[in-house]
């Protein structure tokens, strides 16, 4: 059985550039910031669940800094910028660097990233900035031409599958070699996703998958994606549509459930429009038509607004 109830991708997050799986390069570099005690502005950008964050968390863990952390899909706008970053870099420090770390910066509308370019020009001599990404292109190119950009690779699957089965061993957990392979193939490279499902599937002990469950968990994450990127209303209907979704009340939980991940700030909206929709579809014949309707509305109240 566990040995823990705390979530796995939490317990597990990389304590030190040793633990660090992949980019050896990206960790020398780092390792030659921690050694000189200072950093430039940085840009990690790469696919979900490559672990930007953690190198970012482990930067500023290993010098004398003093660090502000920003998760950029709740605090998007402009005056997060003018008031919490500027108050930071502003304010009075005994250590010889401040640090802001802006994670998912692509989140940041334009007029914030427009204020952040200004602030890392005026605070240059005392603060730096780590910013992390899954779509550099929505990084404006002033951003992007004063930060030292990084490209975080994901590990080979037989490196995350290793990975993966030493977290399984430490936390009792039996499986076969088949079902890991199963586990990788479906999620790579997403190893943040890949240990969310081996805890969710391991409650006995032993690593069984249900492969329905996880092709329909599967297309539920491909949603969602999408929703927090660009949404892009006929990808989303062909994810549909390829999945041949079935249990659509588990997928309106689902997108209740991760509202704050693709609607930040407007979640009691997407709430009412879930309670709307998840009641009409006992009434809808085609079920499918009824979620992209949904689908449509959802768009339409989470694009990006420029304030």
């Amino acid at each position: 059985m566990s040995k823990s109830h705390s979530l796995w991708v939490e317990k597990y997050r990389s304590n030190s550039l040793q633990e660090f799986v992949g980019n050896p390069s990206i960790k020398e570099s780092i390792n030659l910031f921690i050694e000189q005690n200072d950093i430039q502005n940085l840009l990690f950008y790469g696919p979900a669940g490559t672990g930007k964050t953690t190198l970012a968390k482990l930067i500023v863990d290993n010098i004398n800094c003093d660090h502000l952390y920003i998760n950029a899909s709740d605090e998007r706008g402009i005056d997060t910028i003018r008031d919490k970053v500027v108050s930071f870099a502003s304010a009075a420090s005994f250590t010889p660097l401040k640090v802001v770390i802006l994670d998912e910066a692509d989140f940041l509308t334009l007029n914030a990233q427009a204020s952040l370019r200004n602030v890392i020009e005026t605070f240059s001599r005392s603060t730096r900035f780590i910013l992390t990404c899954n779509f550099v292109e929505r990084i404006i190119d002033p951003i992007q031409s004063r930060c030292q950009t990084f490209k975080i690779l994901p590990p080979s699957k037989s490196q995350i599958a290793s990975h993966v089965m030493e977290i399984l061993e430490k936390e009792d957990v039996k499986v076969e070699l088949n079902d890991l392979k199963i586990l990788v193939n479906q999620f790579y490279p997403d190893l943040r996703k890949m240990l969310n499902t081996a805890q969710a599937f391991s409650k006995t002990g032993t690593l069984v998958l249900d492969t329905t469950a996880i092709a329909s968990s599967n297309y539920m994450f491909e949603v969602l994606k999408e929703l927090k990127s660009k949404p892009n209303f006929k990808k989303i209907r062909q994810i549909i549509q390829d999945s041949n979704v079935s249990d659509y009340e588990g997928f309106y939980r689902f997108l209740y459930d991760n509202a704050s991940e693709y609607a930040s700030g407007k979640e009691g909206t997407i709430a009412i429009l879930l309670n709307k929709y998840a009641y009409e579809a006992n009434f809808k014949i085609d079920k499918e038509i009824n979620l992209m309707a949904l689908i449509s509305e959802i768009i339409s109240h989470t694009k990006p607004q420029v304030i």
